[in-house]
């Protein structure tokens, strides 16, 4: 009864997030320099095409009449017309959406897998060169900023050793009609080795790119939380049993070590995909931060504000399951 009563206060919580944001967002895009209506018209247009396209898009309303007006549509699912692309708002950023969630998922996997082991070597060879290298080799992978990663990767695996795609996210040549915009779990599913061999050639270094940082910072939160686990009794315990050290670290310090690594990846990797936005036009990735970056060009506010609404929603649900999770993982909370 408890965990469904904060679960939904987290909820309501939630529902008062985006509509701030909302709020927010729908005021500054209108008060920056800038007229969507002025770029949509071409060289020679009179000031009845103007008026025209202003009532087309509501913007001969005042703020709170034209907020009124979203708002109302969001709610019945409606998030408006694209300027640029004369498209629905909805269909547009769910149809980039998958493509964002397939890059970030990978990142984070790549970035637990390269920061957990990181963190459990340093926590094995503790007091030694292996760990201060290691220390070093994180702190420098968390200095460069992911594009900066992006531009080395480019360097060396697509102009010096060119290894892998260094543009876009499938090859035109390969002929497959995918069902869904999740492609690389779809030809996973479909037994499509070559296309998902393809897929993984276009995302690796987009995704390696994206991971180093939070690798980094994984490493480092999860060795300190192993390096004062490592000194409890029950540790001390499993040693006295005659344990090997690895086992000590991976059986018994890990469980507990590991619950505020959770929180931290968790909430990295709402970052992580705010962070899709620059990597994703480095790489001429077709995801939704590469469409963030034209709406903004375009002074698409529609889009804009669809996009930012959805980040929004992905932000606070994905700290809800971390939040839920954490209980679950957590005895002393789940019992309390």
């Amino acid at each position: 009864m408890a965990l469904l009563r904060a679960i939904l206060v987290r909820l309501l919580t939630t529902a008062i997030t985006l509509f701030g944001v909302a709020v927010i967002v729908f005021v500054v895009i209108r008060v920056v320099p800038g007229n969507p209506i002025a770029m949509m018209l071409p060289p020679g247009a009179t000031e009845a095409d103007i008026a025209r396209l202003q009532m087309q898009y509501g913007f001969d309303k005042s703020i709170f009449e034209q907020f009124t007006i979203w708002l109302s549509g969001v709610v019945q699912g409606d998030f408006g017309t694209s300027i640029s692309l004369r498209q629905p708002v909805s269909l547009l950023v769910l149809n980039r959406l998958p493509a964002t969630l397939e890059l970030s998922i990978v990142a984070l996997l790549i970035a637990v897998l390269i920061g957990g082991t990181m963190a459990l070597v340093g926590t094995r060879f503790r007091d030694t060169g292996a760990e201060g290298a290691i220390d070093m080799g994180a702190g420098m992978a968390l200095s460069i900023p992911d594009f900066l990663w992006g531009l080395v990767l480019i360097l060396l695996f697509g102009v010096l050793w060119p290894v892998f795609h260094i543009s876009g996210r499938i090859s035109p040549s390969l002929d497959i009609d995918f069902t869904t915009n999740f492609y690389l779990f779809e030809a996973l599913f479909r037994l499509r080795f070559d296309v998902l061999a393809d897929l993984i050639g276009h995302m690796f270094m987009p995704a390696v790119a994206l991971a180093i940082p939070l690798a980094a910072i994984i490493a480092q939160l999860l060795k300190q939380s192993l390096k004062e686990t490592m000194h409890l009794d029950y540790v001390t315990l499993a040693r006295t049993k005659g344990y090997a050290e690895r086992t000590v670290i991976t059986r018994e310090a890990l469980p507990n070590a590991i619950l505020p690594t959770l929180t931290l990846v968790g909430v990295q990797f709402t970052f992580l995909i705010g962070g899709t936005v620059i990597i994703e036009r480095l790489f001429s990735y077709e995801g939704l931060g590469n469409m963030a970056i034209d709406a903004v060009i375009n002074r698409d506010l529609p889009l804009i504000q669809g996009i930012v609404i959805l980040f929004a929603l992905i932000f606070t649900l994905v700290n809800l399951v971390v939040d839920m999770m954490y209980v679950v993982l957590n005895p002393r909370l789940r019992h309390a």
